[in-house]
């Protein structure tokens, strides 16, 4: 994978806050002929840089009431231990996001579910009951948001793009 440039970096930022964006649209916004900013697109598609274009949904309409997030610690650290775990949190369909810690915490589990008791059953059932657990916190999500913006840690040369 190449370093990105500061057109590449614009188009990955107009992307993420517009995966909806023409190839005009997206051309015009980053001062490139359309052919030109497809085969960019093409080349971070290629590279992994863009990895998908996803719909960002609202989860009451998918009947959701309320989100969580699950702390776990593993009773014990093998690399099988951490796969099964992984496997079968990414398997439960309320789980939407699944991140392995160095910490206190081993896992972090963001999961949607209709109310309190769909949780409370959620965390009896499939993870209290999991011999590898040792302990686990929840705490209930009052907002989800993220940055419209992407972290500026690349530094592109003054006579670049």
């Amino acid at each position: 994978m190449e370093a990105l440039d500061r057109i590449d970096y614009e188009i990955v930022r107009q992307l993420r806050n517009n995966a909806r964006l023409s190839n005009k649209e997206l051309a015009s916004i980053v001062g490139l002929a359309p052919s030109s900013c497809l085969v960019r697109v093409r080349g971070l598609q290629r590279d992994g840089v863009l990895k998908g274009f996803h719909a960002d949904v609202n989860p009451t309409s998918l009947g959701v009431g309320l989100q969580a997030m699950i702390s776990v610690r593993l009773q014990r650290h093998s690399k099988s231990i951490v796969e099964s775990f992984r496997a079968h949190t990414l398997a439960l369909p309320e789980v939407r996001q699944l991140y392995h810690l160095a910490g206190a915490n081993d896992f972090l589990v963001h999961v949607w579910v209709k109310d309190p008791e769909h949780l409370r059953n959620l965390i009896m059932t499939s993870f209290t009951a999991r011999e590898e657990i040792a302990h686990i916190e929840t705490g209930l999500i009052f907002e989800h948001a993220h940055s419209p913006d992407l972290p500026t840690f690349l530094e592109f040369a003054a006579d670049e793009g």
